[in-house]
């Protein structure tokens, strides 16, 4: 029993170790926090159009990679195909680039013939909204796929020959059999690929820059905040960053919970 009181402590103080420090880095905020100045940097225009700027562009991205990313980690999970190993590598690729590098990328394939051809039907990048949510989901959408891919393997595939053989179709099948057994996953990866998104910064810089009520995000605009040495402006985007970050969290984990 000594030893297994040993084993548990060992195990529950790195845990309490970390929470601690993330509490402390939160905490930290009460220092340089004023409700006053809360409210009234709520009230600017800037503020108001990052909030809104991140809350749409992160929900668009997030529907766009969600969207591709279950038959894309279906497929990765169930089926054999030559270059498979390649294609599952290749997808991974922006989970190891950085957002920078992967913004760069975004702009020099927008100056190839390809992006010339997509310019000319008047789809531009630089400083729109559709730069902001094409980052992002480059950003977040290997992060969708590597989630599902996960959960899809953890379904057996036998319920789904079930099905087959009661007379589903292949499609009729996943939707009324693969899709239920794996919503915990598919709602997790959802949430999780939406905070990703609405967190991203380097990427969204890289390809849509800055410009107040166009296309500065909140991290964007807490680093323009900073950039500027306005720390009450700044404070006030990271708390609402943390606040829609925690309400978002809780809900997700209240809802499994009922559905358990």
């Amino acid at each position: 029993m000594q030893r297994d009181s040993v084993f548990k402590i060992t195990m529950l103080m790195p845990l309490f170790i970390l929470a601690g420090y993330f509490l402390l880095l939160v905490g930290s905020q009460s220092a340089f926090f004023n409700f006053s100045v809360f409210m009234e940097q709520l009230s600017r225009a800037n503020v108001l159009s990052a909030i809104a700027l991140s809350l749409v562009a992160a929900t668009c991205s997030s529907a766009i990679a969600i969207g591709i990313a279950i038959p894309s980690a279906y497929a990765l999970a169930r089926f054999n195909f030559p270059g498979k190993r390649l294609v599952d590598t290749f997808i991974d690729l922006p989970m190891v680039l950085t957002p920078i590098a992967l913004g760069t990328l975004i702009l020099m394939a927008w100056n190839t013939a390809f992006g010339q051809f997509l310019a000319n039907f008047g789809l531009t990048l630089p400083f729109t909204l559709a730069g902001v949510i094409l980052a992002q989901f480059t950003v977040v959408v290997a992060i969708s796929v590597r989630m599902l891919k996960a959960t899809f393997e953890q379904v057996n595939p036998r319920q789904e020959q079930v099905a087959r053989l009661l007379g589903c179709t292949a499609f009729s099948s996943f939707i009324h059999v693969t899709l239920p057994l794996a919503r915990r996953g598919i709602l997790a990866a959802i949430i999780l690929t939406w905070a990703r998104a609405i967190g991203e910064f380097g990427a969204t810089v890289m390809v849509a820059g800055t410009a107040k009520g166009q296309t500065a995000t909140l991290p964007s605009s807490i680093y323009l905040a900073m950039s500027m040495a306005d720390l009450p402006q700044a404070v006030t985007l990271v708390v609402i960053l943390i606040v829609i970050s925690l309400i978002v969290l809780f809900g997700v984990r209240m809802a499994l919970e009922r559905k358990r």
